[in-house]
């Protein structure tokens, strides 16, 4: 009797996830990605407004002479995920902490969020990676050298950074769904074999890849460049050796080709290999 009753609650849960996800389609993937490139430009531009400020990745002092094992930065980071959670920001599962928390209650209108993912593969997730990434390389290519004693501030446009980064990535496992779905037999027979090499070959489009490199440059310097209501606005990466952008646009370049995209494709690889689960 309680087996049927498993049998049956899973049977219902898959048919909650096949009915909303219907939704989802490489159209509305595509389009979700390349609003986010919008907001990822945006976001490090906000960052490069302040200098490094180191003290604020330091591990803090106490008053009495104690160090705590964390630094600002993680405590800052860690509370307003705190709060957001509680507001409910974590419901959506586009959204996932860096710091996971048990909410018991949430203070924001009650909203009955679809689940487009596969239930057994929501789980996949790279923030550990992209933490990593974001503090120790991409940190020290966008911020200037010095300290102005903004801490809060700055490490409240590093928080936005992770946000998006995070959100971004991590929609890796829509992506995978998404091809999973338009192409079932060939990736049950790359799952089923556990063939990793065989399946990123089968996700990895470079002439894709090379599209949206280029575009988030080119986003880096039309975004990236003062204007005024006289002067011309640089478009050409060929052109703008000269121009002073607020962000550089290769480094923009150069984190959707070592970290956005091939973190995107781990997640979409990790996800499909517990697609069958």
């Amino acid at each position: 009797m309680a087996a049927r009753a498993i049998c049956c609650t899973g049977a219902l849960l898959l048919l909650a996830f096949v009915s909303s996800s219907a939704g989802l389609s490489l159209d509305t993937v595509r389009e979700f990605l390349t609003r986010e490139e919008d907001t990822i430009v945006f976001s490090l531009i906000e960052r490069a407004r302040y200098p490094i400020n180191r003290p604020a990745y330091d591990p803090v002092h106490l008053g009495d002479g104690r160090r705590l094992n964390a630094s600002f930065a993680e405590l800052f980071i860690r509370e307003s995920e705190a709060v957001q959670s509680k507001a409910g920001r974590y419901q959506s599962l586009q959204e996932i902490p860096f710091f996971a928390y048990r909410v018991p209650f949430t203070l924001a209108p009650p909203y009955n969020f679809t689940s487009e993912l596969y239930p057994a593969a929501t789980f996949v997730n790279v923030n550990d990676a992209i933490w990593s990434m974001y503090f120790n390389e991409l940190l020290p290519l966008l911020a200037k050298t010095g300290d102005d004693g903004n801490y809060a501030a700055t490490v409240d446009s590093d928080l936005a950074c992770l946000q998006v980064l995070s959100r971004r990535i991590n929609y890796g496992r829509y992506v995978a769904e998404v091809k999973f779905r338009g192409d079932q037999q060939t990736y049950t027979s790359l799952i089923q074999a556990k063939d990793r090499d065989a399946l990123m070959k089968l996700l990895t489009s470079e002439a894709q890849e090379d599209v949206v490199k280029r575009r988030v440059e080119k986003k880096a310097i039309v975004f990236g460049q003062s204007i005024t209501s006289d002067g011309p606005i640089e478009t050409s990466v060929n052109n703008s050796s000269g121009t002073d952008f607020k962000v550089n646009p290769s480094v923009v370049y150069k984190l959707y080709d070592q970290w956005v995209i091939p973190l995107t494709k781990q997640v979409e690889v990790e996800y499909l290999l517990h697609r069958l689960d």
